[in-house]
């Protein structure tokens, strides 16, 4: 009887919202971004799985996101183009600020960066090492050398469309 009374809150439910970590790519399309969500599939042969890519549109009709940002998206109970299935909902690390969940602490390729610092005291620093306490953050390049806000270039193949 519980059986029952669960499917049945289940059939009478609405559509099961899916949440999707993924990385914001070059997009063509206005008011939306594409999303490379990574996903793993089980090969049956060798009982291994690897990682595969898929590419969905996602409504970003504020343009919050930009080229190489991790993103949190939501599928959509119904789609609203042909394409657009999905809705970006907030930007969790912007390129090159990624954050450790655990500790909070910055980090730049797998170390932290107060780990960088206190390496970069010990041993002296050199002139042509990157410090990341006078950088400007992302954004105030924009229009000088920073362009991931213009239209992307497409490159055209024999029946194959890609974007740079």
């Amino acid at each position: 009887m519980a059986s029952s009374a669960a499917s049945a809150a289940v059939k009478t439910s609405s559509v099961v919202s899916k949440y999707f970590l993924g990385k914001c790519m070059p997009s063509l399309k206005e008011n939306s971004a594409k999303i490379r969500i990574p996903r793993l599939v089980l090969d049956e042969y060798l009982h291994m799985y690897f990682r595969e890519f898929e590419f969905v549109y996602a409504h970003d009709p504020k343009k919050l996101c930009k080229t190489g940002d991790t993103v949190l998206v939501k599928a959509l109970p119904q789609k609203l183009t042909r394409l657009i299935t999905h809705e970006v909902i907030e930007i969790v690390y912007p390129l090159g600020d990624i954050v450790d969940p655990i500790t909070g602490k910055k980090v730049v390729a797998g170390k932290y960066r107060e780990d960088l610092e206190t390496a970069r005291r010990l041993y002296g620093a050199t002139e042509s090492g990157f410090d990341y306490e006078k950088a400007p953050p992302r954004g105030s390049m924009e229009g000088k050398r920073d362009f991931t806000h213009r239209p992307h270039e497409v490159k055209f193949y024999e029946g194959q469309l890609d974007t740079v």
